[in-house]
């Protein structure tokens, strides 16, 4: 749907009009000839000649339902989204319920990141046409945005009865479970993309069929797929992240340490990627190297993985007051956060400080946070 339709943009007889050298008036055929000029330059991206046809409109016709929209067309082409939402509102105000205005308004709301007033455009633009497929593609999808699950999921499986093999609609509803960290049945749509297309799959479906192994620990699983993005993309940051994290979960360190080399050799001041390598050299025993990369991520800026990490090498090398200093700064600056609370406890136990190990993990449940692993050490102790 677009309103070269409306205004019979594909006009054959429509040449370059001289529209200022004309008598317009209200209602007049010269007024639909500039209209349609006007849609047709916009089709062909020449934006201030198209705004020049409808402002000339607009001079003696302010209510010109065409030349308003195209107005609004022509802004948000050039990214003007608030000057657009003001010619399609002029439009509605004055032509209630024309499609055209709604499509365009909604469009400029889900722009600007207003979702619940995109939504309710939509809204009514369905209440004229409840079966337009490209809207409740963007209803569900404005829903989604607003983590708004219910009415997302029951929208999308609404285009899957009307069409089945939707691929906006089963990449919606793939967005949508993983957003809601329900990975399993995200990996079902995912999967179900990958059937409709298996030889020329969209690597971004393949990316999040991977990251759905990720998310579940299934990592030997994922592998395969962000191995395959690497093939047509071999610069792919989030196949190449997958790849590392995979083989991190799968405990194969060297592995991971390759591609996170890969990634530090394009970004090499990336904060994360940093810490994630020093712990990969930590755990193969290389205590230099891993030191160097948690400083390098110091350098950039304060992370608690990066200072945990020097902890945790000072605890291999059995020294326990350096480590048990740096974990307690990180437990009071982060008191949350249940491993660095965990790696005190044991720390201060290899001290035979049992006493003040049951306190920190005490500490920790009197904060309200539920942790398994924090509930079991004390159980234990």
């Amino acid at each position: 749907m677009n309103d070269s339709e409306q205004n019979g943009n594909g006009h054959e007889g429509a040449g370059a009009l001289s529209w200022g050298e004309l008598t317009l008036s209200p209602g007049s055929p010269e007024i639909s000839a500039v209209s349609k000029t006007g849609y047709r330059l916009l089709k062909e991206n020449k934006i201030t000649e198209a705004i020049d046809c409808f402002a000339s409109i607009l001079k003696i016709d302010p209510d010109n339902n065409y030349a308003l929209v195209g107005m609004g067309d022509a802004e948000r082409k050039r990214g003007s989204c608030k000057a657009a939402a003001e010619y399609y509102r002029h439009c509605l105000e004055r032509h209630s319920g024309n499609s055209y205005a709604l499509f365009g308004l909604a469009d400029c709301y889900k722009a600007l990141n207003q979702y619940d007033k995109a939504i309710e455009v939509w809204e009514e633009y369905l209440a004229h046409d409840s079966r337009n497929i490209t809207v409740l593609t963007r209803v569900a999808n404005a829903y989604r945005k607003v983590r708004d699950f219910k009415n997302a999921k029951d929208v999308f499986l609404r285009v899957l009865e009307m069409e089945a093999d939707n691929a906006y609609a089963i990449i919606g509803l793939g967005h949508l479970h993983y957003d809601f960290r329900e990975y399993k049945e995200a990996l079902h749509y995912w999967g179900r993309m990958l059937e409709l297309n298996p030889k020329n799959a969209d690597i971004r479906v393949l990316t999040s069929i991977g990251n759905c192994h990720r998310k579940l620990k299934t990592f030997e699983e994922g592998v395969p797929f962000f191995e395959k993005v690497l093939r047509d993309d071999p610069g792919n940051f989030y196949a190449i992240f997958g790849l590392a994290d995979c083989y991190r979960g799968m405990r194969r360190q060297e592995s991971a340490l390759e591609y996170w080399n890969r990634i530090l050799e394009q970004d090499p001041r990336n904060k994360v990627i940093l810490t994630r390598a020093g712990d990969a050299y930590r755990t193969l025993g290389d205590f230099e190297k891993a030191q160097d990369f948690y400083e390098r991520a110091l350098d950039i800026e304060f992370d608690i993985y990066a200072v945990l990490g020097l902890a945790l090498i000072a605890k291999s090398q059995k020294n326990y007051a350096g480590a048990i200093a740096s974990l307690r700064r990180l437990v009071q600056q982060d008191p949350k956060n249940h491993r660095v609370c965990i790696e005190l406890a044991d720390v201060l136990l290899k001290t035979g400080e049992r006493r003040e190990a049951i306190e920190v993990l005490e500490e920790f449940q009197r904060s309200g946070i539920r942790n398994a692993q924090v509930a079991e050490m004390l159980e234990k102790l």
